[in-house]
């Protein structure tokens, strides 16, 4: 395996390592606007952890193909994450296989910290019909990053899905991979009295089932919902209906889904 450093226009590495089944990646220097830190030399179907910053959380996932690719957010695209992130001029990048317990631990199936807007064969990966105004701090990613600060909303560390006033807004998050669970938490934003909340909503799971829960209006704690489900591949969560009051602006924080491979 490999992990490289470059930028987009001239793809010359200005840092690089390589390993067996476990990389390190440590250099100085700065990161510009279209720098890329591709990891090479993967086996499709296997997991992985991956940890781009440090300061942003380890990412259990699994990888169907043979190359990723992780542009350097900046500006706009950056206020949804930690602004250490990517800061400075000593940085550290890691990959390693995982373990044979971290594959088949019971965990949350949903985080993702590693996801990307756009992204393709790596999994869990959360999208959606609509993201407000297409802003990076009311991505869909933003509600399997495992930050769970509920109190605000915008950038880091309050950043979640948001609908854009949308009746027919949808999140849809992809195991890329048939898992088993048996709870589904959530937690919605609560930034009273700028937000609203939720009263029902609708699971659709990959097998044709669905789920309808009931909500209520929470400030920090979280909607816990046990649903068991075997060998489903992906869930949307729709048909959001708003309470009475005044806000149009209801929100997803953080979506959490607990159980194990299939």
């Amino acid at each position: 395996m490999k992990i490289q450093v470059f930028n987009d226009w001239d793809r010359v590495p200005k840092a690089q390592s390589e390993g067996k089944e476990n990389v390190v990646l440590a250099w100085d220097g700065e990161y510009r606007k279209g720098d890329i830190i591709e990891f090479s030399g993967l086996e499709s179907g296997n997991f992985y952890i991956v940890k781009v910053d440090a300061a942003i959380d380890p990412a259990f996932v699994l990888v169907k193909q043979e190359k990723l690719e992780f542009p350097v957010p900046f500006y706009e695209k950056k206020t949804s994450y930690n602004p250490l992130a990517f800061f400075g001029n000593r940085h550290v990048v890691t990959i390693r296989k995982a373990y044979e317990h971290e594959i088949k631990s019971y965990k949350n199936l949903a985080l993702n910290p590693f996801d990307q807007h756009e992204v393709s064969g790596v999994f869990p990966h959360a999208s959606a019909n609509v993201e407000t105004r297409g802003e990076a701090v009311f991505a869909a990613r933003n509600a399997i990053d495992g930050c769970i600060a509920t109190l605000s909303h915008g950038e880091w560390p309050y950043e979640s899905w948001g609908i854009n006033r949308q009746d027919d807004a949808e999140f849809t998050l992809d195991f890329g991979r048939e898992v088993d669970f048996d709870k589904i938490v959530i937690y919605t934003r609560a930034d009273f009295p700028h937000d609203n909340y939720w009263t029902s909503a609708t699971f659709t799971f990959s097998d044709g089932t669905r789920e309808v829960v009931s909500m209520e209006k929470k400030i920090a704690e979280p909607h816990v919902f046990n649903i068991t489900k075997k060998k489903i591949t992906w869930l949307k969560l729709g048909n959001l209906i708003k309470s009475d009051d005044p806000s149009p602006f209801p929100a997803l924080t953080q979506i959490e889904v607990y159980g194990t491979e299939s």
